[in-house]
């Protein structure tokens, strides 16, 4: 509109304007995406804006008259600061102390001791590498029937069989590895200046074998024992592998992993596809609710699955909308504040789960009808190709799926547990790059099981690695289940 003239258009050029429009929010999204991967902070905490605090740089200039000055000079007391002396943190008395006495020299012969001056200085040894010696004495026996035989005890089971690597340290290579993301090849590295000269290879293969022989049945134990529940938490995440199909380059194979929160489980399972074979196979005898990002190759599962959502997912879509549309975004991510106020408020007070369930319904809820309200009112409005017209279709699509978690005090109100368990997956594919086969990305998966589940249960992995090679090999298998990390049955 031009000096008055009111321009009319067809339905067919508005809806292009429209498509426009769309087409341009979207860019932008995609821009402000690529800035913050490369500049932007990982974190998605939110703060609210204070409205008592000004906008830096929102002013307008303003004509301040000058003003008549005076020099005043005065002598003033400058007051004496006490120098503050940095405290030392307390050496923790777990340690084992080394006593070192020191005398003074020339000490004459008549001098008394009053007293002692104690200084705790923390140091560190390289680890100790030892050979385990197993003498077995033979004996000649001599039989009733003039007959002799040769007695000698039975050798201990060994993690690898005629093999000489002991539990230790195959536990203290595989923690290393799926613990602290270290390869083999900078393990053997580390050994070398230790004066002990292993091949990646050679440290690769006591693993690989440690691993198939003792720690795959109880993995296939844990796999048993974590779907025989009710509610399961899934997601699932990329791994390069080695192939002879794909010369020069790796293949994309998945580790799906589940949890059980309530028994404090986590189970690896490797598939050469993201399809949803692998879970409909895993998942085959569940019957309950999955907890997933929402990710459709799980939602054909059949009759007996029903579905969670992550409210972290729908979080984390607003977040990312912020320089987008902010007002809609800050709103929503207030709501989603309260929300997760509610579950902190649950947590510190450490609730039972029947307890967490009333303390939802009573604030909660709330919480989620003004939240749903507010999504649907803001969709209208909203471009759908846009950063929040994306959020908000997210959210609602999912939205059933989002709010059932306050029906049940066990349900967790997001899959932030299973995505820490994955960490450890993404850290070590910077370091190791890829599996070298697809039998070594199971290998892989049976380790990350089995330490991820140790981490669950606040259980030192190393401990419990070498107290595990060291029991299996003489466990009944249909006792294993005991074994899994943290269980008492």
């Amino acid at each position: 509109m031009e000096n008055g003239e009111t321009v009319t258009i067809s339905k067919a050029e508005y809806q292009r304007f429209l498509n426009f429009e769309s087409e341009i929010a979207l860019l932008k999204h995609k821009l402000a995406e690529l800035q913050r991967m490369l500049f932007g902070q990982k974190r998605e905490r939110f703060v609210t804006p204070d409205p008592a605090q000004g906008v830096l740089f929102d002013f307008q200039e303003e004509e301040v008259p000058e003003k008549e000055t005076e020099k005043i000079t005065y002598e003033r007391i400058k007051p004496t600061k006490k120098k503050k002396h940095p405290l030392r943190a307390e050496l923790p008395p777990h340690l084992p102390r080394k006593e070192e006495i020191i005398e003074p020299e020339n000490l004459p012969e008549n001098a008394k001791k009053i007293g002692e001056s104690i200084t705790e200085i923390l140091e560190y040894e390289p680890a100790n590498i030892y050979v385990r010696k197993i003498i077995r004495p033979k004996y000649i026996v001599e039989t009733n029937d003039e007959a002799t035989q040769i007695t000698v005890a039975q050798l201990p089971s060994l993690p690898i069989p005629k093999g000489n690597a002991g539990a230790s340290i195959i536990a203290h290579i595989l923690v290393s590895k799926f613990t602290d993301h270290l390869p083999y090849y900078r393990q053997s590295k580390i050994f070398k200046r230790q004066k002990l000269h292993l091949s990646d290879s050679t440290i690769g293969g006591w693993a690989n074998s440690a691993i198939s022989n003792w720690l795959t049945p109880l993995w296939e134990a844990m796999k048993t024992k974590i779907t025989a529940t009710d509610y399961l938490m899934a997601d699932e995440t990329p791994i390069p592998v080695l192939t002879v199909d794909k010369p020069g380059a790796t293949h994309r194979g998945y580790f799906w992993v589940y949890c059980d929160p309530v028994r404090k489980i986590v189970v690896f399972d490797y598939q050469r596809t993201r399809g949803r074979e692998g879970p409909k196979k895993f998942l085959n005898n569940f019957a309950g609710y999955l907890q997933t990002d929402g990710y459709s190759a799980y939602d054909k599962l059949g009759d007996k699955t029903g579905f969670l959502a992550c409210m972290a997912h729908a979080r984390r879509k607003f977040e990312h909308a912020l320089d987008n549309a902010p007002k809609p975004a800050e709103q929503a991510l207030l709501l989603f504040r309260n929300l997760y106020e509610v579950e902190r408020e649950a947590r510190d007070a450490e609730l039972s789960y029947e307890e967490v369930k009333a303390l939802r319904q009573e604030k909660s809820v709330k919480i989620l009808e003004e939240l749903e309200k507010f999504l649907i009112e803001e969709q209208s409005r909203a471009l759908p190709r846009s950063a929040i017209g994306k959020a908000l279709n997210y959210t609602l699509h999912l939205w059933p799926r989002l709010k059932r978690y306050v029906n049940d005090g066990r349900y967790n109100i997001d899959n932030n547990l299973i995505e820490n368990s994955i960490r450890p997956v993404a850290l070590g594919r910077k370091n190791y790059l890829f599996a070298g086969s697809h039998d070594a990305a199971v290998n892989a998966a049976v380790a990350y099981s089995l330490l991820a589940t140790c981490k669950l249960n606040n259980i030192e992995p190393f401990e419990w690695l070498k107290n595990a090679l060291e029991t299996i090999p003489d466990y009944p298998v249909s006792q294993l289940h005991k074994m899994i990390p943290g269980s008492d049955t």
